[in-house]
Formats: structure tokens, C-alpha cells, sequence
């Protein structure tokens, strides 16, 4: 098999479900005792929360960098970073290492294009919902076959994005936010036509899944983990195809 550097705790409340999802496919590939061989690097998250509160994402790029290329050094075969908002600094990862960068939004695109859907919603921080660098790779692979992703009304991009750092980020499960969130979906569908939803945040699958609606739901946690093991038991002729 082969090893991947996990870039996590951003927060740990989604990088725990990236060890867990990711070991439980590994076993259920290869049979027996067997598990992940990851390498991961957790960070201090209220450290990174101010960063990018305050604009400074060049210093979190730096960090991302250097532990990224920390975990290239220390034997990771290719480089995964276990959360969304943070692949705005995508490109700082890419350019410290020479391994594979897998990137969630392959992952996700990927999904969307097998499904029916070609107008899903978005719901993720406000970063990742009012920035291009998450919706741009997205609807550049969409784009073809008539598709876009849509973000919902500001309003709505608010309560979304409380809710992850205020509730999500911190384990606390809300069963108000949850008809909130489920609340917006039916709203935005309604008035945009979105035919899917994207849990563009790593924590919100911690809140809503598809038994919470008839709309196909695109859950990036476990598209990512399911991406980062199809590399660990890539040419290992006893894995699951």
C-alpha cells in the first residue's frame, strides 16, 4: 500500500472521520488486521482560524508548505489536506512537494458528473461559498455538460457559516440548525432549480446526510476519503476495485 500525508485539525472534529473512513475502506479492501498507513499532521485550529479571519492567508499557506513537505520527507507518498476552506491554499502545497496533490474538489466533481445532478448547491464557509477557489475547478468540469454550482442568498451563506465555526468546528450538534440547514436547501432549490447538494465543508456531514432529503446529497468528507484510499491501494493487486 501506499502512504499519504494527511494536512488535518482544521478542524479535528472532520479529520477524525478522514482516519476513521479512510481506515474502515482500507479494511474492508484488504481483509484482516489491515489499516491505513497515514502520516498526519494535525494542527493548532484556533491558530489557523485567526489567519484566516484576519486575512492573512500567506502565513497559512507558509505553514501548510512547510508541514506539507515535512510529511513528503518523513516517507508520504502523496499529500492530502482534510478540510475545503484550506484549499484556497492549494497551490502552496503543490509547489513544496513533488508527490500527488489530491485535491477534494476532483473528488467531488468527480461524484457530481456520475449523478444526475448538474446544478447542486453549495454549502460551505462563506470562503469557500463566496470565492472562486473551490466553484471555479468545480464548474470548469461542469461547464461541459451544462452544469454549474450554485451558492445560496447571503442570508443564508451567514447561518451556514455560523454554524460551522460557531457549532460544527466545536462538536456541538444542533438539532435546530440541522431543520436550518435543511431549511435553505429546500429554499435555494426552489428558487435556483438546484437539483443536488454539496456539503462543501468537512464538518457538515457531522449535521445533515441524504436521509435528511430527496436531493442527491455530495458528502466531500467521504468522496475525499474514498479518493485518498483509491491512491493507498492503488496497484496493490489484492484491493478492491
Amino acid at each position: 500500500m501506499h502512504t499519504v500525508g494527511l494536512l488535518g485539525g482544521m478542524s479535528w472534529q472532520s479529520t477524525q472521520i478522514y482516519y476513521k473512513l479512510i481506515n474502515v475502506d482500507v479494511q474492508a479492501r484488504k481483509g484482516g488486521l489491515h489499516s491505513a498507513p497515514l502520516l498526519i499532521k494535525s494542527f493548532d485550529f484556533a491558530e489557523i482560524e485567526t489567519l484566516q479571519a484576519s486575512g492573512q492567508w500567506s502565513d497559512a499557506g507558509r505553514l501548510l508548505e512547510e508541514q506539507a513537505a515535512a510529511l513528503q520527507a518523513a516517507g508520504a507518498e502523496a499529500i492530502a489536506l482534510a478540510t475545503n476552506t484550506m484549499h484556497k491554499l492549494a497551490d502552496y502545497i503543490i509547489s513544496a512537494v513533488t508527490v500527488p496533490f489530491l485535491h477534494i474538489a476532483d473528488a467531488t466533481a468527480e461524484a457530481i458528473l456520475a449523478s444526475p445532478s448538474r446544478q447542486p448547491l453549495l454549502l460551505a464557509t462563506s470562503f469557500t461559498m463566496e470565492q472562486d477557489f473551490y466553484t471555479a475547478p468545480l464548474n470548469a468540469f461542469l461547464a461541459p455538460a451544462g452544469g454549474r454550482v450554485h451558492i445560496p442568498e447571503i442570508q443564508h451563506r451567514q447561518i451556514v457559516h455560523q454554524v460551522i465555526y460557531k457549532e460544527l468546528c466545536k462538536g456541538v450538534i444542533d438539532p435546530d440548525s440541522r431543520t436550518a440547514y435543511l431549511q435553505i436547501i429546500r429554499d435555494e432549490a426552489k428558487t435556483k432549480g438546484c437539483d443536488g447538494v454539496i456539503l462543501g465543508c468537512t464538518e457538515i456531514g457531522l449535521l445533515i446526510s441524504q436521509k435528511d432529503t430527496d436531493l442527491p446529497v455530495f458528502d466531500t468528507t467521504a468522496l475525499h476519503c474514498s479518493q485518498i484510499t483509491n491512491f493507498i491501494c492503488a496497484d496493490d493487486r489484492s484491493a478492491q476495485k
